[in-house]
């Protein structure tokens, strides 16, 4: 499958609301139970700001015939220390038919390349399975588990560090 990305932008709003609604979505990000009212409109202002002060991006994910099939993003870009961290949604109608790892792939890629990334990191869910073969596929390698790394939900998260150099295969 093909996919693009673009910068996300208002005209992307309504896509990234319903996608910030799944069920999966809210399970296995840092995302808020449940989102509050107009989250999705803050959240997009937060990656447009990021992107002015080039510590942030986000990009739509979009198919063949431009239909949204999920979010490619940089949550965090250390211009000095030449890392980010990255990090993937597919939405649910395009999943199981590749897209998370095109997405990943051209993300990577875009980090290395335009960012100047020396190292590029995932944390991942250890429950989440999918993206942690996703991750594999896309020639990342487990580091190891942050154990409670974060608060989800009153529950500690276990996740997986995952990280690839330019220089790995």
């Amino acid at each position: 499958m093909a996919v693009s990305l673009r910068p996300l932008a208002a005209e992307h709003l309504d896509d990234v609301t319903a996608l910030f609604d799944d069920p999966d979505v809210l399970r296995f990000t840092r995302l808020p139970v449940p989102p509050p009212a107009g989250y999705a409109r803050q959240w997009l202002e937060r990656y447009e700001a990021g992107r002015l002060d080039a510590t942030r991006e986000a990009f739509a994910a979009l198919d063949d015939d431009g239909r949204f099939v999920g979010l490619a993003l940089a949550v965090d870009i250390d211009r000095e220390g030449r890392e980010a961290e990255l990090g993937y949604i597919t939405a649910p109608a395009a999943r199981g038919r590749g897209v998370a790892t095109v997405m990943l792939d051209e993300l990577t890629r875009w980090a290395f390349d335009e960012l100047g990334a020396l190292r590029v990191t995932l944390i991942i869910d250890v429950e989440n399975r999918a993206s942690s073969r996703v991750a594999e596929r896309c020639g990342y390698v487990l580091e190891g588990v942050m154990r409670s790394s974060y608060l989800k939900d009153d529950v500690r998260v276990d996740a997986g560090l995952w990280s690839r150099l330019p220089t790995d295969p």
